[in-house]
Parts: structure tokens; sequence; C-alpha cells
């Protein structure tokens, strides 16, 4: 045999190999540009949109929190990363969000005139969060002022008034 002889009999082999195929799909309706086996086709997206184009970051990241169920988590984050643009430049230089739970934000204020001036921008502080993260993150507003240094430190405490009995 020849190489065009050779050519023949192996594109014969192959159309006697694909009708048997055939015969055996034949009781499945199969529909037409769909997988049968294990290798799978790819079909391309054409001039639309699709999921398989490439997508913005943005949009992925957004999507992926979406699906975990990680919203709630990342708005709060945003009180604590955006709070000098949500509250203004005055309050944040002179207070900072400590935590947030159950929509409760606790703030440390730095003096107890700014913990009382915060207390009286309660209502408009929440207002302002909520513009600019979303409602019902935030739902209460804990001021705290400025605490004292403490004495107790580590597992074990003994009562009483600490270091000041020793001096007399």
């Amino acid at each position: 045999m020849r190489g065009s002889d050779l050519a023949r009999a192996a594109l014969d082999a192959a159309r006697k190999a694909a009708d048997t195929r055939r015969a055996g799909q034949r009781g499945r309706n199969v529909p037409r540009g769909t997988s049968t086996g294990s290798r799978r086709r790819r079909r391309w997206s054409g001039p639309g949109a699709d999921d398989r184009d490439p997508q913005p970051l943005g949009r992925l990241a957004s999507r992926l929190a979406v699906d975990r169920g990680w919203n709630e988590h990342l708005a709060g984050g945003q009180v604590f990363g955006k709070w000098a643009a949500l509250v203004g430049a005055e309050v944040a230089e002179h207070a900072k969000p400590v935590s947030l739970k159950d929509g409760e934000l606790t703030v440390a204020a730095e003096s107890t005139a700014w913990a009382t001036q915060l207390r009286l921008l309660q209502r408009q502080l929440l207002g302002q969060i909520a513009a600019g993260v979303g409602k019902g993150v935030v739902k209460k507003l804990k001021v705290q002022g400025p605490t004292a240094p403490s004495w107790r430190y580590g597992p074990r405490h003994v009562s009483g008034r600490g270091p000041r009995d020793t001096y007399g």
C-alpha cells in the first residue's frame, strides 16, 4: 500500500467507528451541540456578553460576597474603613470606632467633652453612617469616654485597693 491508500483505509476505519458509536447512541435523544461523553466541546460566547467573558474584579468580588453571605461583615468593615468620610474629619479626629456587634457600634471618644458631644450628635451620626454604608448596618451607637488605667493585670486578682495600700 502506498501513502494515499493508507490514508483512505484510515478514513474508512474512522467512519466505521463513528457509525458504530452513533448506532449505540440512537436510543438516547441527545440534543445537537451538547456533550455526550467526558470530552466537552467548547462553544464560543459570540458577540453578546456571557459569563465566560473576562469580568471586572470588583464585580466578581461582589458576586462572591453575595454567594457566600459576607455582605453584613463587609458592610461592617466599611464603617471602620470609611470612618472619616462617614462622620467627618473633625469627629474622626477625636473619636474612633471600636467594635460593631449586632448593629451596635461602640465608639471611643478622646475626652469626656467629646463623648458628650457625640451623644448629642448620635441621631445625625447614625443618619450619615446609614447614608454612606446602608440602612440597618448600624442601628445603635454606644459612646464611651476615656478610661482610667487599670491596675489589674493577669488572670488572677486579689480584691482590695491595689498598690495604693502599700504607701502608708
